[in-house]
């Protein structure tokens, strides 16, 4: 029973991540790395309670992850547009600097 959990709770992080990140070959490879990453630390964890608390945690990573970030695009214009959809309403929105787009970029 915790085992099917598990694997529902790895499955929806990884597409909350591949909605969030569509189109961001880097952005796609980095956050699924870090997925496995995490659930693989926590392989050897054998408490019940524990591994509820972490597939909590998980849920709520995802719904993060879905609701929280958007993904700045670049324009023809040279500039950067964000296109939040209806699952970020009600969400504060955080505009980085151009600086920090250019970076990541």
């Amino acid at each position: 029973m915790l085992r099917a959990e598990v694997l529902q709770a790895y499955r929806e992080v990884l597409k909350a991540t591949r909605k969030s990140f569509a189109g961001d070959t880097q952005m796609l490879k980095a956050s699924a790395k870090e997925v496995r990453t995490k659930f693989e630390d926590n392989r050897k964890v054998t408490d019940e309670l524990d591994i509820q608390k972490l597939i909590n945690d998980a849920r709520e990573a995802s719904h993060f992850v879905s609701t929280m970030i958007v993904q700045a695009k670049l324009n023809d214009r040279g500039g950067y547009e964000v296109k939040p959809s209806t699952e970020h309403a009600g969400a504060t929105l955080e505009v980085p600097s151009e600086e920090i787009l250019k970076k990541s970029a």
